[in-house]
């Protein structure tokens, strides 16, 4: 008897994951499915799980193709199984190849192609909502870490990819096995119910208009706009259509970043009187360095923007920036913008020609709160008081690259159907539009 098993989450049981498990079961005699836990899947990083352990084991138990269901709670159980139970074959789908080649010191080890094209008509619904099919547009280095992390969040499955390219388009599919590649956006936009948009930052704001006019959900890389009319308007636009509208800025949506503002305005540090934010990184070459979208301000100054926002509020009383632009370059390299609030003064720091280091301080009346360097990652901090009896440190996870977190919150309102998150709301995105804009016409160049 050949023995074979196989894991997965199994949330929103559908077609997709049926016809994994058909093949899987042509492998061997007897299949062997093994359901993650909750415990596991929240720590390896798996988000927006909508169903229970024991009802994802009932929709495994219910489709007929498995011989046996067991729990899959801690790494490395995969070993341990396939020796407990004189596993043949271990199977797996193909967006995973080459992650557990170890395993063939065991087994045989097979990738099962990843079904194409989940149909809507057969997916499990689920408080009123199933799998949400979902397009991307763009092709670049951002878009194949989104649709990677997407593996992580549960109800939703990236379908489409549209590119100025078409070429491009083609091998991003290939390479992430999607349905389709799209030559017109149009085409795109009709079998999908949202969007991800991963374009240069002066092509937002028009593919956000043309995806919400076509009654798709958009979730829009930072900055949605360059300016805080442009974002008003794609706002009332999603108001008008009864859709969603998120800014993809992962920072927000961090569990560690969310407790560190908690923490920072709830008083542990006193009144909040100075916030230091500094994002840079060093760049040869491509778009960010090229007019008239790029520079250090409107690629960057997002992250620390959001930080004073967050924890000084959105009606800041003055606006100074000086920006160094040597004479060969198109656009900003680095970037100092002060924030003046009647009560407090922020400074955001960002840089594509110049390293410096990344760090976060809020400093308050009682003490102040340390996040190191990349704090836009958020994973740890510290509070720091004149008494060093009285620090704390704080440890948090941030798995893969973020952006399961904000396609997890995206998922979450078009199932709930919140307009605005807490965690970034419409406030806090206009805020910084109209700071990116200020500190893009209002400044003093030197270089």
């Amino acid at each position: 008897m050949t023995r074979v098993i196989t894991y997965g989450t199994f949330d929103l049981f559908h077609e997709g994951h049926r016809r994994l498990l058909e093949r899987a079961r042509e492998l061997g005699d007897h299949l062997i499915v093994g359901v993650t836990s909750d415990a596991y899947d929240d720590s390896r990083g798996k988000l927006n799980v909508a169903q229970s352990l024991v009802e994802r084991i009932r929709n495994v138990t219910a489709s007929g193709l498995a011989d046996e269901v067991i729990v899959e709670e801690y790494e490395g159980q995969k070993i341990h199984d396939i020796q407990r139970y004189a596993v043949d074959v271990f199977a797996i789908g193909s967006d995973w190849v080459g992650k557990f080649d170890y395993l063939r010191d065991y087994c045989d080890v097979v990738y099962l192609d990843r079904t194409k094209g989940i149909s809507s008509t057969k997916l499990r619904e689920v408080n009123g909502g199933g799998v949400i099919r979902l397009g991307v547009l763009g092709s670049g280095r951002i878009a194949s870490r989104f649709v990677r992390e997407s593996k992580f969040v549960s109800g939703v499955n990236v379908e489409a990819v549209w590119s100025r390219r078409h070429a491009r388009a083609i091998e991003f599919a290939e390479d992430f096995e999607l349905q389709w590649a799209n030559e017109n956006l149009e085409d795109l936009l009709e079998h999908v119910e949202a969007v991800y948009i991963a374009t240069p930052h002066g092509t937002h704001v028009d593919l956000a208009r043309k995806a919400l006019a076509a009654g798709v959900h958009v979730l829009c890389e930072k900055p949605i706009a360059l300016n805080r009319a442009d974002l008003e308007e794609v706002y009332a636009l999603a108001d008008e259509k009864d859709l969603i509208l998120l800014e993809a800025l992962k920072t927000a949506f961090s569990p560690g970043f969310q407790r560190m503002v908690a923490i920072a305005r709830g008083g542990t540090i006193g009144a909040i009187r100075s916030v230091d934010a500094t994002f840079t990184k060093l760049v040869k070459g491509g778009r960010e360095l090229k007019g008239p979208d790029g520079g250090a301000i409107s690629e960057l100054a997002s992250y620390p923007l959001l930080a004073i926002t967050k924890l000084l509020g959105d009606s800041p009383s003055a606006v100074t920036t000086r920006v160094f632009q040597p004479e060969d370059s198109a656009v900003d390299q680095f970037a100092r913008i002060d924030v003046d609030y009647p009560d407090a003064i922020a400074t955001a720091k960002v840089g594509l020609g110049v390293k410096a280091e990344g760090e976060l301080v809020v400093a308050g009346t009682r003490g102040y709160l340390y996040v190191p360097a990349p704090w836009w990652l958020t994973e740890y901090f510290e509070t720091r008081f004149e008494d060093p009896r009285d620090n704390r440190k704080y440890y948090y996870k941030f798995d893969g690259d973020g952006l399961r977190y904000e396609l997890a919150e995206f998922v979450s309102m078009i199932r709930d159907g919140s307009r605005e998150s807490f965690k970034l709301r419409r406030a806090d995105c206009l805020a910084i539009a109209s700071l990116i804009e200020r500190a893009r016409s209002e400044q003093v160049r030197f270089g």
